[in-house]
């Protein structure tokens, strides 16, 4: 879908600026270009579509559902499988993410989906196969949506709503307040639109220098930090391999189909699939870049605790492949 825009940032790299390729300043320049166009033109999409729903849909139904009826899990596995339906990386992902939390989707349903989604989709289900498989790929897929449905279960059991930033409290009283007053009576679309408008710009002028803050570092990292750096860290006579290599995945960032290959790498070098797959998990769901982006929305509290959930799940299920595989 976004073919264009990886030949326009090309163009300018290479042909308008004349940077040589395979050059480090190149290649960090191209991912900034591509990635902040493409994530401001998600953001500017999903943001517009959940305000438009947000001024029909009474939210507060949802939430009410959802707090009266015992789903057992259900909704963070069904937000887990939504997750798997889309193909962003983890800073790609962020957009739906704020656009679910002013949505006043449960915090917790929302993390099932940030979780999931740049973990497993079909991109990346495609490669695995190629690589390494059906079975490795089925358990693969299957641990990637537990990873989203379990993490997502633990921080609600939090609840760390009130670990929000101010502004996003913001965002929430005022759409609660203006979805209310259009409820209550049949307002024209037309109407509604300058409510909308105004919405949409204020969530926009608040998110976008995050945006493009955590892609610069996502760009420093892709074009600076070589992939074979941390291969010493994660060999296969460490009993803190895992561990190691998701904790050291993190500065790190790329999607699914772009780490893969390097994990394929890493396996045929002799490191554990387990260990290799941990290593992939923490690169593509846990991000500088991703944090720079959910510190408009959470607090640096909110964002270690997510973190550190994730973490930790991430390790188990690598010392589960390990065990299995």
């Amino acid at each position: 879908m976004f073919t264009w825009l990886e030949n326009i940032a090309q163009y300018i790299v290479y042909q308008l600026l004349g940077l040589p390729e395979g050059t480090h300043l190149a290649n960090a320049l191209e991912f900034f270009i591509y990635d902040s166009v493409k994530i401001l033109i998600l953001l500017i999409v999903v943001v517009s579509l959940m305000s438009v729903v947000n001024s029909y849909f009474p939210i507060d139904r949802v939430k009410n559902y959802l707090a009266t009826h015992k789903m057992h899990g259900a909704e963070h596995l069904m937000a887990s499988l939504f997750g798997v339906l889309t193909p962003f990386c983890s800073c790609s992902s962020v957009p739906l993410f704020i656009g679910f939390v002013s949505g006043g989707i449960p915090l917790g349903v929302t993390f099932s989906f940030l979780v999931t989604s740049p973990l497993v989709n079909e991109v990346a289900i495609g490669l695995f196969i190629g690589l390494f498989g059906i079975k490795v790929t089925a358990i693969y897929v299957i641990s990637g949506i537990l990873l989203g449905t379990i993490s997502g279960m633990i921080l609600q059991t939090f609840r760390l709503e009130r670990y929000l930033t101010p502004w996003t409290q913001e965002i929430l009283a005022n759409a609660h307040s203006e979805q209310d007053a259009m409820h209550e009576e049949k307002i024209p679309f037309s109407q509604r639109l300058p409510i909308i408008r105004a919405e949409v710009v204020k969530i926009l002028k608040g998110v976008i220098p995050y945006v493009l803050v955590g892609i610069a570092i996502g760009g420093l990292i892709h074009g600076y930090v070589p992939e074979d750096f941390f291969e010493k860290y994660i060999g296969a006579d460490n009993p803190f391999a895992v561990p190691v290599a998701t904790i050291l995945a993190v500065p790190m960032y790329s999607n699914a189909s772009g780490i893969l290959p390097v994990i394929q790498v890493l396996v045929e070098k002799g490191i554990p699939l387990g260990t290799a797959i941990a290593f992939m998990m923490g690169v593509v769901g846990l991000s500088l870049p991703e944090a720079m982006l959910l510190k408009k929305v959470m607090t640096w509290k909110l964002i270690g605790i997510f973190f550190g959930v994730v973490t930790i799940c991430i390790i188990i299920s690598g010392y589960l492949f390990n065990l299995i595989l």
